[in-house]
C-alpha cells in the first residue's frame, strides 16, 4: 500500500517562499511510469494541477505557476519537494501530493494515491 504524506509550514508570510515535502512509503518514487504530482485547492475553488516529477526525475509545471515553482526530489529519502516563491494570499490552499501512472489519463480520478493534504495560509 503506497502512502503519501505532505509536510511543511501551515502559515507563510506574503512574498516568502513555500517549501513542502511529500514523503512516500510503500513504493519508490523511482519506479518506472509514475508521475509524482503536486495539486492544490484554494478555498471555494477546484483542484489545480501545479507540477510533477517523473520516475526519472524530469519535471513538468503548470503554465500559470511555472515562473515561481520548482519541484525536486531526494531519492535516498523517497521524497519530493515543492518550492514556490513570491507567495500572495491567493496561494492560500490545501496542498496535496499524489501519484499517477503515465499510461492513465489526466482526470483527478486517474490519480491512484493521494496524501491527506496540508493547509497553507499566506498571511501577515
Amino acid at each position: 500500500q503506497v502512502q503519501l504524506q505532505e509536510s511543511g509550514p501551515g502559515l507563510v508570510q506574503p512574498s516568502q517562499t513555500l517549501s513542502l515535502t511529500c514523503t512516500v512509503s510503500g513504493g519508490s518514487i523511482t519506479t518506472d511510469y509514475y508521475y509524482w504530482t503536486w495539486i492544490r485547492q484554494p478555498p471555494g475553488k477546484g483542484l489545480e494541477w501545479m507540477g510533477a516529477t517523473s520516475s526519472t526525475g524530469s519535471t513538468f509545471y503548470g503554465p500559470s505557476l511555472k515562473s515561481r515553482t520548482s519541484i525536486s526530489r531526494d531519492t535516498s529519502k523517497n521524497q519530493f519537494t515543492l518550492q514556490m516563491s513570491s507567495l500572495t494570499p491567493e496561494d492560500t490552499a490545501v496542498y496535496y501530493c499524489a501519484r499517477r501512472h503515465r499510461l492513465r489519463g489526466s482526470k483527478w480520478s486517474d490519480y491512484d494515491y493521494w496524501g491527506q493534504g496540508t493547509q497553507v495560509t499566506v498571511s501577515s
